[in-house]
């Protein structure tokens, strides 16, 4: 499994636990490295991608709500709505990663923690995303 692969795993485990406990980042971080032995540059990348969701967490919400037709937010399942998050930013503010390979994680992640569902919802919210974002 490739690092940035990892990295978006432990993503969205941090970034469930920081909306269902309520809690800050860094504190969800201590408590999360401590549990899992990572190399740095895996570390590394999960902890930007968890702070940018976080910063553009507003603005990435809105992009959601407008491209998921009929499903507000706090409707969807916390797991999904997170890797929605994550698919987004990455779509907005990391360039260098190729539109294809954002929507093909953040399916496969679907698949490992959503449902059977949630695989379809999530690619069809971020393809809808991605061609208004990326042109």
């Amino acid at each position: 499994m490739g690092h940035r692969h990892k990295a978006r795993e432990f993503a969205i485990q941090v970034l469930y636990q920081i909306e269902m406990q309520a809690a800050e980042p860094k504190a969800v971080f201590d408590l999360f490295w401590r549990s899992e032995e990572v190399q740095e540059d895996i570390q590394s990348f999960t902890t930007s991608l968890v702070d940018g969701v976080y910063r553009n967490r507003s603005e990435i919400d809105q992009l959601v709500e407008k491209n998921s037709h009929h499903w507000r937010l706090p409707r969807m399942a916390v797991v999904d709505r997170n890797i929605l998050r994550l698919g987004v930013y990455e779509l907005l503010y990391l360039h260098d990663i190729p539109t294809s390979v954002i929507l093909n994680e953040a399916v496969e992640l679907a698949k490992k923690f959503g449902t059977e569902d949630s695989g379809a919802f999530i690619n069809g919210i971020l393809d809808r995303v991605a061609k208004e974002t990326r042109k």
